[in-house]
């Protein structure tokens, strides 16, 4: 049985924040999540990019996306729910205006691309191949801002699938986001990792809807979006856990109400290998970096010497810190 390897009191050491994910190597398990720190470098007058273990961009189409009329979003009673319908400059935009900012800040940057068919996300790869300064591609498959739930690759494992085989053309690292949002998940990351994704990062936005109950009607200018904060943390949580039972040996990267450290580390205890701080990030812009801190100082109050000691501990009946 794998025990945590602890610290003796007279141990100054620093934790070992190292995490890798798949064939990529992070200083530290903490980045952003993909549509909360916008395309470039937006968080850099608030936090060191380069202090996190990677920045996720907002998902980019092949081609320029307006996104969904407003309004956009709105709070809920615990974390928001949006409808921005993933708005953005596109892909060759990007590479020639944010990336260069990005690569100048330091920070290691994770791109992340949408699309609406499969020829959408092999466009979007495509455009990738080639550009330097990119250590991964998370491929969204998952967002509930494009229509009904049918129309969401992740929760079909054969849609999945092939969505991902299209996006190999990148030549990077792929990431497959997915959705809480169906009973197939495990199926669907199963199907993603034999397509050729390295990882899988769970979870996206869970569908709901508000209601403007004085014109009785959806409150949100493109009807229904996606739920996301606090409220959804248990949702990562099983998620992360269910898929870690499943499928052992699979990276994970866990992400949903990510707002502290110990909320971190409950992702990795069941079963994550890095982590991603999302909604916070729009209360305080330096939630990621506090979250790294609150992590660090949670290992060292807890006698954790590796924060990959973490990984799947709440799997382990028996696991103590000795």
């Amino acid at each position: 049985m794998r025990r945590l390897r602890a610290r003796t009191p007279s141990d100054t050491n620093p934790v070992d924040l190292v995490s890798s994910i798949g064939s990529v190597t992070l200083p530290n398990p903490v980045m952003t999540a993909s549509g909360t720190a916008g395309h470039g470098d937006e968080l850099g007058r608030y936090l060191d990019l380069g202090a996190l273990g990677a920045m996720v961009v907002k998902s980019l189409a092949a081609e320029p996306w307006a996104g969904n009329p407003a309004p956009r979003v709105h709070e809920t009673a615990a974390g928001m729910i949006n409808s921005v319908g993933l708005a953005g400059p596109g892909v060759e935009a990007w590479v020639a205006d944010e990336l260069p900012v990005l690569l100048s800040a330091g920070a290691r940057v994770v791109a992340s691309i949408w699309g609406r068919t499969v020829d959408d996300y092999e466009r979007a790869a495509s455009m990738l191949a080639g550009v330097s300064g990119i250590i991964a591609v998370e491929v969204n498959l998952s967002c509930p801002n494009l229509g009904a739930s049918h129309q969401i690759f992740a929760h079909d494992p054969v849609a999945a699938a092939e969505a991902i085989a299209a996006t190999r053309t990148c030549g990077r690292p792929l990431w497959a986001k997915l959705s809480p949002n169906t009973d197939r998940l495990v199926s669907v990351a199963e199907s993603v990792i034999q397509a050729g994704a390295e990882a899988v990062t769970l979870v996206n936005t869970v569908m709901g809807m508000v209601i403007d109950t004085e014109a009785r009607w959806p409150l949100l200018g493109g009807g229904g979006g996606g739920v996301s904060g606090p409220a959804i943390h248990p949702v990562a949580v099983r998620a992360v856990y269910d898929c870690r039972s499943a499928l052992p040996d699979v990276p994970i990267i866990g992400v949903g109400g990510v707002g502290s450290g110990r909320d971190a580390v409950e992702l990795m205890m069941a079963g994550a290998d890095a982590i991603q701080v999302g909604t916070a990030s729009f209360a305080d812009p330096r939630s990621a970096e506090r979250v790294l801190d609150e992590l660090d100082r949670w290992c060292r109050s807890h006698g954790v010497a590796a924060v990959r000691d973490l990984r799947a501990a709440a799997h382990e009946h028996g696991a103590t810190n000795e």
